[in-house]
């Protein structure tokens, strides 16, 4: 049996499975915003799991950040809490084992990669489109982090030099103008009204405001061409609230084109298979396929 955790900024979510990857049970609970109690929390969870159906061989934990090859502390984490802390060496402390600790992004690429929508591909790039722009690279089913641990950060490429301030202290990252908080902002700013992101889509709100979803779809055609013309993968697949926007696989798919070195991409754009729950699936795996 394998555990997952998928930390989230507002949920901590918990899955045990078996060998063969069939779910026994999950749970959820909220995240604590802070670093004492979100150890609690995962902690909580593992006790519950294992009281109820044993020791498991493994505990993956899928988080925001990274952990530094130098530091072994959190960076880059959006759940600033855990930044600068040594959140794997701590878990497993309480826990006395190994806990396989990784960015909830490729967390969301593996299990797409194995269990969902591009299992039949070997070089995969999973993209996690939310509040915020990540991304994961998956080659012969298992994650190429890199040297640096920020492998797939496509979110803080740079797309405009000089451009909109982003959190991470860089400017003009994907990230601040693609994710789903840079767009909402995108619209207040045009507006002067707050509108979710998919309701501007669902709403067809745009049509009175074309720029907004012109700018939105030219962003991510730019954004995902330069990661084709790096990494050329053999599928792309789409993640995250926003990749239930249908446009993406059609007008997104052509700016995509339009931008790359190769003006006809054969690489296919997929919606996921396994929605919220790719996350977690992903980090119990994490022990066979790390």
């Amino acid at each position: 049996m394998k555990i997952g955790i998928d930390l989230g900024g507002t949920k901590t979510e918990g899955i045990i499975i078996n060998d063969t990857g069939k779910e026994l049970a999950r749970n959820r609970i909220k995240t604590e915003k802070n670093y004492d109690g979100t150890i609690s929390g995962i902690i909580s969870i593992v006790k519950k799991f294992e009281n109820d159906f044993g020791d498991s061989k493994s505990i993956g934990v899928g988080m925001p950040g990274a952990v530094s090859s130098e530091t072994a502390l959190v960076k880059n984490a959006n759940s600033i809490w855990l930044n600068g802390k040594p959140f794997k060496k701590d878990l497993e402390k309480e826990l006395f084992r190994r806990v396989n600790l990784q960015n909830d992004a490729n967390c969301f690429a593996l299990a797409e990669a194995i269990l969902g929508a591009a299992k039949d591909y070997r070089l995969v790039f999973g993209v996690v489109l939310g509040t915020g722009c990540g991304g994961g690279v998956v080659i012969n089913k298992n994650i190429h982090r890199g040297p640096n641990h920020i492998g797939g950060e496509w979110g803080h490429h740079v797309l405009y030099p000089n451009g909109r301030d982003c959190y991470c202290g860089n400017k003009g990252c994907t990230e601040s103008y693609i994710s789903g908080t840079a767009l909402e902002k995108e619209w207040e700013t045009l507006t002067g009204e707050f509108k979710c992101v998919t309701d501007i889509i669902d709403e067809k709100a745009y049509l009175a405001h074309p720029e907004w979803k012109e700018n939105f779809i030219n962003n991510f055609g730019a954004a995902l061409a330069n990661v084709i013309d790096i990494l050329d993968p053999d599928a792309v697949v789409l993640g995250g609230g926003l990749s239930k926007i249908e446009i993406l696989y059609t007008e997104g798919k052509d700016s995509i084109s339009k931008a790359t070195f190769s003006k006809t991409v054969v690489t296919p754009l997929l919606k996921n298979k396994l929605g919220d729950s790719a996350g977690v699936f992903g980090a119990a795996m994490l022990g066979d396929y790390i």
